[in-house]
């Protein structure tokens, strides 16, 4: 199972030598940007990326709908 190994090694990657003061002038993508360009890459497994980002997704627009529902019927 080679995926959790990806995982690690991409999360370390990301991770090393991340100068916060020099970093945050240069960067200008968004961590969703960022997310968005891994999943349509072809890095090995990196669709999960984009599954990953759907269901977050998903369960955001539902949490908004109830909270919206439980809004509504507190109202009246």
């Amino acid at each position: 199972m080679r995926f959790p190994g990806a995982l690690v090694c991409l999360a370390l990657a990301m991770g090393c030598g991340s100068g916060k003061s020099d970093q945050t002038a240069r960067d200008t993508l968004t961590e969703r940007q960022k997310d968005s360009i891994l999943a349509n890459s072809k890095i090995p497994n990196a669709r999960a990326v984009g599954s990953a980002m759907r269901a977050a997704d998903s369960t955001s627009a539902r949490v908004r709908q109830a909270d919206t529902v439980a809004r509504d019927t507190s109202e009246h």
